[in-house]
């Protein structure tokens, strides 16, 4: 046990302290996030009474927003810091979460959710600069480990506390909306007291234009929004259907795959950064995709009566889950290293950007083809990340020799 105790203790020595206060900040987001995911077209349909076209209009304005706002918080990242601009994107989700709650009328929830939106596009791109800013090149994948750690077990949190609180009706819905705009201002006080705002190099002429010069980094890109399509997408959004209306499962197994993905994920993120140290980053990624093409086999499985269908989708949500460890332990951290730090803030907005074009892609492209031939609609899944894991293999010759690799970090002088 004192073995043990000193690893953990040596473990988060590794990370500056400043890393570990932001991570706290991220899970708190996410318990409050994770509260009101599930309830929110509910929220807007049944407690004040929208439309259920309405109330989908007022969450996918969230997303349509932060698609849009995405691309210019790059710049603003490179030019005031991520700090100020993840505090700016903290304060509008505060501001639009707790305007969601106190919307009595469409065109209110409509005016919250874009500011919300805006929010979301500020923060993801600033919040992952600010993650490789703060973390030395040789933890970077290890800080994305624990933040996903975080983000995966305070949604977990969240989703449990808010079915507790959500059945109290319209007074449950409210305190929940407000309970993550308060998350949100717990997170922008550990940004504005904790974080120091180092000093930024000096600015680059071409902009954008540098960015996308970067053949290595917009083959990366690429890679993304095929695997986010498929193991974020499709395993999100078309496999629950799928299991309810082609397989009859009840609603609560289903629910249990959603909780088992996130599950592995919280088990298994920082284990799979540790394995991956030393190893190449191509290959992490291509593994990575293969997880999910055989994830997606088994999901078309399950549909044939040759095998038990709900093990066959346990299986597959779990496999899922340790493709999206393997593809995470590498994607944020390359592209820190690909990126001049000038340039930071906009190549991990065009990231952003990639990620939300991927799980875009997803619901507007699978549905369609899951509702004339569900096979048709996996096996087109897999067959995506297939080529985007050949893909990712064929990255490694544009990678500069020195970030081909995920780093080992030394052992500290208490390890030794």
């Amino acid at each position: 046990m004192d073995r043990i105790n000193r690893r953990l203790v040596r473990n988060r020595s590794e990370l500056p302290r400043e890393l570990w206060l932001v991570v706290l900040g991220i899970f708190l987001n996410y318990v409050g996030y994770g509260a009101v995911l599930p309830f929110e077209i509910i929220y807007l349909h049944d407690g004040r009474g929208f439309g259920l076209g309405v109330a989908g209009l007022v969450i996918g304005l969230i997303t349509g927003v932060a698609v849009a706002v995405a691309p210019p918080a790059g710049p603003l990242i490179d030019r005031f810091g991520a700090r100020a601009v993840a505090t700016g994107g903290g304060v509008a989700l505060a501001v639009g979460y707790s305007g969601l709650a106190l919307a009595h009328t469409p065109a209110q929830a409509l005016v919250a959710a874009a500011i919300a939106g805006v929010g979301n596009g500020a923060l993801n791109p600033s919040q992952s600069t600010l993650l490789a800013t703060l973390t030395p090149p040789q933890l970077r994948h290890r800080a994305t480990a624990v933040s996903r750690v975080a983000a995966n077990v305070g949604a977990g949190i969240g989703g449990g506390l808010g079915g507790l609180v959500a059945v109290y009706g319209l007074t449950g819905f409210v305190l929940l909306f407000l309970a993550n705009g308060l998350s949100y201002l717990v997170y922008v006080a550990i940004l504005v007291t904790v974080v120091r705002d180092g000093a930024r190099p000096q600015a680059l002429a071409g902009g954008y234009r540098l960015v996308l010069r970067d053949r290595a980094f917009v083959h990366l890109a690429l890679i993304n929004v095929a695997l986010i399509a498929v193991g974020w997408g499709i395993f999100t959004w078309l496999v629950p259907p799928y299991a309810k209306h082609d397989l009859n499962l009840d609603a609560r197994l289903i629910g249990v795959l959603l909780l088992a993905n996130a599950a592995t994920v919280a088990v298994a993120q920082v284990p799979v950064a540790r394995l991956a140290e030393g190893r190449r980053r191509a290959a992490t990624m291509a593994w990575g995709a293969a997880t999910f093409v055989l994830a997606c086999l088994l999901v078309l499985a399950s549909g044939t009566g040759l095998v038990a269908a709900y093990p066959a989708l346990l299986a597959a949500v779990i496999l899922v889950g340790v493709g999206e460890c393997l593809h995470t332990t590498v994607l944020m951290p390359l592209v820190a290293d690909l990126a001049p730090a000038a340039l930071r803030g906009r190549y991990m907005a065009v990231m952003g950007f990639s990620w939300w074009i991927g799980l875009a892609l997803a619901p507007a492209l699978g549905a369609p083809l899951l509702d004339a031939l569900p096979a048709a609609a996996f096996f087109t899944a897999a067959a995506v990340a297939l080529i985007a894991g050949v893909s990712a293999l064929t990255l490694e010759r544009r990678l500069p020799d020195g970030v081909r690799l995920t780093p080992r970090p030394e052992p500290t002088p208490a390890a030794r």
